[in-house]
């Protein structure tokens, strides 16, 4: 874990915290009203529910002391249908100013430890549609496509994650990796954008010369060899 990070249950003293993330992620996101409620009163009770149901499992992430992120999950079964304990997570959420400091991966290594430890086989995930940098961090960590959820086992993942991070220690100048990719995914497609203006642009001005000359040949008189404009 980074100096100044940490992870834990969350308190009723976290309450108004995890509600402000929540409603900081339901702002960023396109589809934000799948997320949860804009109702701060009834997000507060929701999110105390949680905090109290059996099985329910709230994660606040600090940085030098201060809430930055949080993770909702559930942990479910066994039940009638399935003899077998899995953990779901329900939303994984780092406040933008605390990005890139391995706050995230430490958030969902408490969460495995959890499923660990009730005997949960598997970690679902059902990230929102077009949520593009949330899928390919679970992508990364070895979840896979299960119907409309993502899977991995709870083994499968720690393990992930303890590489990940140690490769992170070692090597603490390319801790921009993830975000590397994105610059990189980012300044092809601009570079595509552009290339695709150029060529709109080029076009443009090729027609408009080929109207000119039309207009030109049309308005010039057939014993003229010259024109002034």
């Amino acid at each position: 874990m980074r100096p100044g990070i940490q992870v834990r249950t969350a308190a009723p003293a976290d309450l108004d915290a995890v509600v402000d993330l929540c409603l900081a992620a339901r702002a960023e996101s396109a589809v934000g009203a799948q997320l949860c409620t804009d109702d701060r009163a009834r997000l507060r009770d929701q999110l105390g529910a949680l905090l109290t149901v059996s099985g329910g499992v709230v994660l606040v992430g600090t940085v030098d002391g201060e809430v930055a992120g949080m993770l909702l999950a559930r942990l479910v079964g066994p039940s009638l249908f399935s003899d077998v304990t899995n953990l779901n997570l329900e939303a994984v959420y780092v406040a933008p100013d605390a990005r890139r400091r391995g706050l995230g991966h430490q958030l969902l290594s408490v969460a495995a430890q959890e499923a660990d430890a009730a005997g949960a086989n598997d970690v679902y995930a059902m990230p929102l549609p077009g949520s593009r940098g949330m899928q390919r961090f679970l992508a990364r960590l070895g979840f896979a496509p299960a119907a409309a959820h993502r899977v991995v086992t709870t083994s499968a993942l720690q393990r992930r994650l303890a590489h990940e991070q140690g490769a992170a220690a070692a090597a603490p100048g390319r801790g921009r990796g993830p975000r590397g990719l994105e610059d990189l995914i980012a300044r092809r497609r601009q570079a595509r954008e552009s290339r695709a203006v150029s060529a709109a642009s080029d076009q443009g001005v090729a027609s408009i010369t080929m109207q000119v000359n039309r207009a030109v040949q049309t308005r010039r008189p057939s014993s003229s060899s010259t024109t002034t404009w």
